[in-house]
């Protein structure tokens, strides 16, 4: 990796936890979620960056991928437990970083993903194995008495990519795979009350496009337009609807998903509803790691 590279995801990393710290500060009993998805997203424009993927706010039992649509009046609530996720780019290179926001009384479960994130990142080099970061997660979740999610893990960044190799785990996988000089990564500790295993619900409004193939209707067409300026990042359905239209836009993305044009991506629960607190940075990998959405860096 080239020093204009490092530059590069140093100066998204920076403007993604801007974003993020700037959002998180809006996250209060009574406020809209879709108000401060919009902030976080509103600040990395203002700071010169791109989108990585749709701002996400999850609550409670919801891990991750909960995105507002542009109607949506859920409020955040007291004693929530709040995940906020916000990724931006620089010209194109992908930074990934998300916390947890307390509103009632559950400091130790915040804690805990926040210390396994931390701890994973002090033995961050070229050489560890994914076992090892792995390992550090879950001794850090566990000692305090919480659940690792094991289905969901951190995972390789890249120019216009948010999800790629390698995967990171959450949990001892004995994975001896290593880490090696240069990677890009996001590490992504989810700590839960429950199962430590999510699943998919339903009606997702988080999407991304997957296969080029022809579409019929004018709607699908005109959506799908503005889907590939997206450069095969995610997107999210407020984005469309406020140009498009809510109903236009439900009847673009339907077709496009029965298509196998674009992949939906909903709301990931925890299957015995327990409540999921979540931590992330991304780190480029070197003998000296840069972690480039730590703002004290």
């Amino acid at each position: 990796m080239d020093s204009e590279t490092i530059e590069k995801y140093r100066q998204s990393g920076k403007i993604a936890a801007k974003a993020l710290q700037h959002a998180s500060k809006l996250i209060k009993p009574g406020v809209k979620l879709v108000t401060v998805c919009d902030a976080a997203e509103d600040k990395i424009r203002e700071l010169g960056g791109g989108i990585a993927f749709p701002t996400q706010t999850s609550r409670n039992e919801i891990a991750a991928h909960y995105c507002p649509e542009d109607d949506d009046e859920t409020v955040y609530q007291e004693g929530d437990v709040v995940k906020l996720d916000v990724g931006a780019t620089v010209d194109g290179y992908v930074s990934d970083n998300a916390l947890t926001v307390d509103l009632g009384d559950h400091a130790k479960l915040v804690k805990a993903s926040r210390e396994a994130v931390n701890a994973a990142l002090k033995i961050v080099k070229p050489g560890t194995t994914l076992g090892e970061i792995g390992t550090a997660i879950q001794t850090a979740i566990e000692k305090y008495g919480f659940a690792p999610v094991k289905n969901l893990s951190g995972h390789g960044i890249g120019h216009y990519s948010v999800h790629e190799s390698p995967s990171v785990p959450n949990f001892d996988s004995g994975s001896k795979n290593e880490l090696v000089e240069g990677q890009s990564i996001a590490i992504e500790p989810f700590a839960s009350t429950g199962a430590g295993m999510i699943q998919e619900s339903s009606n997702p409004t988080v999407f991304m496009h997957v296969a080029r193939r022809s579409v019929r209707s004018a709607f699908g067409r005109d959506i799908l337009k503005d889907i590939e300026s997206y450069n095969g990042l995610p997107f999210t359905t407020r984005w469309l609807s406020r140009k498009h239209g809510i109903g236009k836009t439900k009847f673009g993305l339907r077709e496009l998903v029965n298509a196998g044009v674009i992949r939906g991506y909903p709301p990931l629960p925890d299957v015995r509803k327990g409540l999921v607190s979540q931590a992330e940075h991304s780190v480029l990998v070197f003998d000296k790691p840069i972690i480039i959405t730590k703002l004290d860096e």
